[in-house]
């Protein structure tokens, strides 16, 4: 898609007679009046919707937003995106669509701004796909744009504990074992959200949203605000006038959105404890503004950038509590004084990061322990490591904070449905020492490539959180943490190593030295391909196979438009894989 650098049509005056006529004859109708044509005209994209807390506080914050356009000189004109509840769909056949659905969102807003030649974005959003969906958005329109987040939940309380959503997984498992009452298991749901905004840990929500800060393309601060306050209210207006001076200095996205800021992003990532959704989401949006990427970037900037900031799931605290001591410029600040960050990358403020940044004191503030000095980290090194060896020769991705030993040993126990491991823990039938093995669950073979959330959580819940593995071709919620792995690629679907496991098969999970195995000889790889036959789609019609036929693999942050450009799926089954056994040494320890 071609950069605009003009504004359209609309922003114009169009003479009498032009046969435009009919088009200003449809604006009239929707309000415009003479002196709008000869302004710029703004879409706000709105995701609100009562269907999650995350987004149901949004319709102000887009209204805000509105008014911040109107009164800089520019027309606001309103449409809305989907959004879905990956809380609520969580466990169920309605969580393959998750994923599918940062694609709807991208193409909707895609196709909108694109149809009406508008001139600008705004767009408006608070759960964990709206934001994804938005950025790839922006880098394909590539018009003027910002992202204004939608805010963080407070937490809930009970017994003197801190609540979220997690804690209600997590209680279910505990519960379910006979460590807890029905009355506190109640009392957790019915406290752990107590109004809205978007989960309230460092889950995939918080983490895309300061992702997105650190990239430059959303107003500082905005990352970590409550939802419903009047700080974020007062943010989003002005990212409304933000937007105008975009337009009117002809900031793009693509000057904003580059390799260097891209690795600022990630290293954000990886001082906050972020979720492995960030690995899938940002090599989607590198794609989109065209930036070369790999999931090996990761691990590079993972080695060299330490975990500052004690969040949940596997830390003490929530994304209010990082806002109260400085938010993500804070963060930011020590990172970047610390030459870890690129301090001249363009932002949405038409300054740089540098500039951003320069009055905030580069020590985080003293008598708390949300954000750790970078001399004395919660992990010498980013939490997320990658993953290679013959059972994912495509790469994988495992998140390593809260676990005391990231490597294990044990016998697989073999699972084509998240619903088949979830009944086994269920019925206690899996016992420590287990390597769990969540197959066909990857973005073509779910399809859709749904979260593990429901798994991990009762694995915490009945105290196997440390004692028990689970690998997938799925992916997991920014609220799992264990000794988990996802992101296996290449997926079982097609054919990848994942589909040759079986039961008792003996494999190591060691995030020292960036494995992942099964315990056999390359002979018996081979010849278990020639027994593997795939699994007829579980859809034929409609959205999820249409996707299904188009997704890539996760390595390549599962997009849609990648596999008619490059990618032949046919190479999933070239037996050179087994061949080329590929493992690193890590430059750092992982351990605290």
């Amino acid at each position: 898609m071609e950069n605009k650098k003009t504004m359209n049509w609309n922003s114009k005056n169009i003479t009498e007679g032009d046969n435009r006529a009919p088009n200003r004859a449809m604006l009239r109708a929707v309000g415009l009046e003479d002196k709008d044509f000869t302004k710029p005209i703004i879409g706000i994209s709105n995701s609100h919707s009562n269907i999650t807390p995350c987004n149901a506080g949004i319709a102000p914050m887009a209204e805000l937003a509105a008014e911040g356009v109107q009164e800089s000189g520019g027309v606001a004109q309103t449409f809305g995106t989907i959004t879905i509840s990956d809380g609520i769909s969580m466990g169920s056949e309605g969580m393959k669509y998750s994923l599918v659905s940062r694609e709807t969102i991208a193409d909707s807003i895609e196709n909108v701004c694109q149809a009406q030649s508008l001139d600008g974005l705004v767009a408006v959003g608070g759960c964990d796909k709206n934001m994804p969906g938005a950025m790839i958005a922006m880098a394909r329109l590539n018009i003027p744009a910002i992202f204004v987040y939608g805010g963080t939940i407070k937490g809930g309380r009970y017994k003197g504990n801190d609540l979220n959503i997690v804690s209600v997984f997590e209680a279910v498992g505990t519960y379910n074992s006979k460590q807890m009452s029905l009355e506190d298991l109640e009392q957790i749901e019915r406290r752990a959200c107590p109004g809205t905004g978007s989960c309230g840990g460092m889950y995939t929500a918080n983490t895309m949203s300061s992702a997105f800060e650190a990239l430059g393309m959303s107003l500082p601060y905005s990352s970590s605000m409550t939802s419903g306050v009047t700080e974020i209210h007062k943010s989003a207006k002005e990212a409304g006038k933000t937007l105008l001076n975009l337009l009117q200095r002809n900031l793009l996205p693509l000057d904003i959105i580059t390799r260097e800021s891209i690795e600022n992003a990630i290293t954000t990532v990886m001082a906050i404890g972020g979720s492995t959704n960030a690995v899938l989401h940002i090599l989607a949006i590198a794609h989109a503004a065209k930036i070369a990427l790999t999931i090996d970037d990761f691990e590079k900037i993972a080695r060299r950038t330490p975990h500052i900031v004690n969040m949940k799931p596997s830390g003490k605290y929530l994304t209010v509590d990082l806002h109260a001591v400085g938010g993500i410029p804070q963060v930011m600040k020590i990172l970047l004084n610390e030459g870890l960050l690129h301090g001249d990358c363009m932002t949405v403020t038409g300054i740089t990061v540098k500039e951003n940044l320069a009055n905030i004191l580069a020590k985080p503030p003293k008598n708390q322990d949300v954000i750790y000095p970078i001399e004395n980290p919660i992990y010498n090194r980013g939490h997320i490591v990658i993953l290679r060896g013959n059972i994912a020769p495509g790469g994988a991705v495992a998140k390593i904070s809260g676990v005391k030993k990231p490597a294990i040993t044990g016998e697989a126990r073999i699972f084509d449905s998240e619903e088949e491991c979830t009944d086994a823990i269920m019925q206690d039938k899996i016992k420590g020492g287990d390597v769990l093995v969540i197959r066909y669950e990857g973005p073509r073979g779910g399809p859709g490539m749904r979260e593990m959330l429901g798994p991990t959580a009762l694995l915490i819940g009945k105290g196997l959180g440390e004692s028990v593995g689970l690998i997938t071709d799925g992916r997991f919620s920014g609220g799992s943490y264990g000794m988990v792995v996802g992101h296996v690629a290449p997926e079982a679907a097609l054919g990848g190593p994942i589909a040759l496991l079986k039961e008792h098969d003996l494999i190591t999970i060691d995030a020292y030295s960036n494995t992942i195995q099964v315990h056999l000889s390359i002979d018996e790889l081979m010849a278990r391909t020639k027994e593997w036959k795939p699994k007829p789609p579980r859809y034929t019609r409609g959205l999820m196979a249409k996707y299904a036929c188009l997704v890539s693999s996760a390595e390549y942050g599962a997009v849609t438009d990648l596999m008619l450009e490059k990618v032949n799926p046919k190479e999933y089954l070239d037996n050179k894989w087994y061949k080329n056994i590929i493992g690193y040494s890590t430059a750092k320890e992982l351990s605290p």
